[in-house]
């Protein structure tokens, strides 16, 4: 196994309630207006040290998406996940961003 590369955001930064790692900027959040199964969220335009796990089709309030859920790079949980299409198209603007759930810090 090779060796655990972490980025290191320099600002206000949004991380991991479980190890701590940063996970994205606050400048680079679109909205607050957000809601997941463990209650709000919140849409980022981009994320550091996470992976995406596969993709699956879900029915969510505003329609149909392709997502694929988002893990931590250091402790491997589940933090939200990643819109790659949008089925409906007033919800286009999504693809390619993500969600992280608010059971994460902010620092």
């Amino acid at each position: 196994m090779g060796r655990l590369y972490l980025v290191k955001l320099d600002g206000r930064t949004y991380s991991c309630k479980f190890c701590g790692s940063h996970l994205a900027l606050f400048k680079e959040l679109m909205s607050k207006s957000f809601h997941c199964g463990n209650g709000k969220a919140y849409l980022f335009n981009t994320v550091v040290n996470v992976y995406a796990g596969p993709l699956e089709e879900r029915l969510m309030t505003t329609g149909l998406h392709t997502v694929a859920d988002i893990y931590c790079n250091c402790c491997g949980r589940n933090v939200g996940w990643k819109y790659e299409i949008a089925h409906e198209k007033s919800q286009k603007y999504k693809e390619g961003k993500f969600i992280l759930e608010s059971d994460a810090d902010d620092v």
